[in-house]
């Protein structure tokens, strides 16, 4: 298909397209495009990577997955998620490359089109839940995947990792987003209490002056239940659970006849459920109706290089008039750390740092993190190249021996000479007996 063909072909595309050449030249766009990315001058003739990502080379030669690079070597369809550079800011993008192919079987360019990820704009723009590591971008997948989907998700991940913010973002991208999301906290409810806040109750169910009580499951009708920490649900209330996923009926108490609620169901849990499952202390059946579609939702520690946007993001939203800024030293510590309490420990740290930083510069005396967390025996992540940066910014200006440096920023000489082994690269043999920077 020729060139002007293939034009004419995207102007008639209600999603944003991008016809490009194999050199990653872009030949043309369409209107819908122009209108989500907004180019302040024409965008022909410039490379796709250069418009979307800000880069000076191709996407698989700068850490990420290049959908070009992938549709060349397959010769078929691709889809990657991306973020992307709009005048909104950074948006994750779901991108699908279709490779074009002359008579002979060769690639002659590339048509792209390009979805914006709603349930990411939310997530960034609402509420604080922000990345670009590998593993928070293959967690997005996922969300992306279970949104399109009306079917029982379970969310695992430790305490403070935001399982709330990510079920409420698979809510808002699906079709249930206008109706409402109703949180359980199955760990903060009696079992006395957790039938009629459950499912409510009747007029005088328990005494002859006891009104009518509308339950969650009530509430939630049309849209999401979220059953936060569903470990902790009594057995006594899993068959109830069980019953209603399996029929989509209830009874509440007091009343014999049955009610039904069209409600999905997504689940969250810091606890190995299958363990409980196997050792008798949830029901199985329960385990695998909430189980259909598991996402793991990565550890802080997992992620840490995206502390720095999550670090911006948390204190604009803590400190809007203060324009707050964290020093190398700072920053180094906090990407360091190894977080067992996760986000809510990283947001604790920058509340603290708000009140005792007097002027606009975040020092590492400011964030009173425990000491010598970061020991040999913590786990980091394989891409460390932010720290690293941090660690060689500072090197460039400090003027002192190395014990100095570590107790500047708040970590063992131990724990300096392995950050600058890492560095460097210098062999575990050559670790000692270097005393100055």
């Amino acid at each position: 298909m020729p060139f002007t063909e293939l034009a004419s072909f995207l102007q008639a595309q209600s999603e944003p397209h991008i016809l490009f050449d194999t050199q990653y030249r872009i030949i043309a766009v369409n209107q819908a495009f122009r209108k989500y990315c907004n180019p302040q001058t024409s965008v022909i003739g410039r490379t796709c990577y250069e418009v979307s990502h800000n880069y000076d080379m191709p996407c698989d030669r700068s850490g990420e997955t290049c959908p070009l690079a992938k549709s060349r070597r397959s010769g078929k369809t691709e889809r990657v998620l991306h973020m992307h550079h709009t005048p909104n800011g950074e948006e994750y993008v779901s991108i699908e490359l279709t490779p074009v192919k002359n008579e002979s079987g060769e690639i002659t360019c590339f048509v792209e089109k390009i979805e914006p990820v709603k349930m990411a704009k939310g997530i960034t723009e609402r509420n604080s839940l922000q990345g670009q590591s590998p593993s928070f971008e293959h967690m997005m997948h996922q969300i992306g995947k279970a949104a399109s989907a009306d079917i029982s998700i379970l969310l695992y991940g430790e305490s403070g990792t935001g399982k709330e913010l990510v079920a409420q973002a698979i809510h808002r991208a699906g079709k249930r987003a206008a109706k409402p999301f109703i949180v359980v906290d199955c760990s903060g409810i009696s079992e006395t209490y957790f039938e009629t806040e459950l499912f409510g109750q009747e007029k005088g169910a328990f005494s002859k002056t006891g009104s009518a009580k509308k339950g969650l499951v009530d509430a939630a009708d049309g849209g999401t239940l979220f059953l936060d920490e569903v470990g902790d649900l009594p057995l006594s209330m899993q068959s109830k659970l069980l019953r209603l996923l399996e029929t989509g009926a209830y009874r509440r108490p007091g009343s014999a006849d049955p009610r039904r609620a069209d409600i999905r169901i997504i689940s969250a849990t810091s606890h190995d459920l299958k363990q409980k499952a196997d050792a008798g202390l949830f029901r199985k059946d329960l385990y695998y109706r909430l189980d259909i579609f598991p996402i793991h939702v990565p550890p802080l520690r997992d992620r840490l290089e995206d502390i720095p946007l999550l670090v911006t993001s948390l204190l604009k939203k803590m400190a809007p008039e203060r324009n707050l800024r964290v020093s190398p030293e700072a920053m180094y510590r906090l990407q360091t750390y190894p977080y067992p309490g996760n986000v809510r420990e990283l947001r604790n740290f920058l509340e603290r740092a708000c009140l005792l930083c007097d002027d606009s510069d975040i020092t590492p005396e400011h964030l009173l993190i425990p000491e010598d967390t970061t020991s040999a025996d913590t786990i980091v992540p394989a891409n460390f190249a932010s720290q690293q940066a941090s660690l060689r910014q500072i090197l460039a200006t400090f003027r002192g021996n190395r014990k100095k440096l570590a107790a500047m920023l708040g970590i063992s000489e131990r724990t300096l000479y392995r950050r600058l082994a890492e560095l460097h690269n210098i062999p575990d043999s050559e670790k000692s007996g270097h005393d100055e920077t």
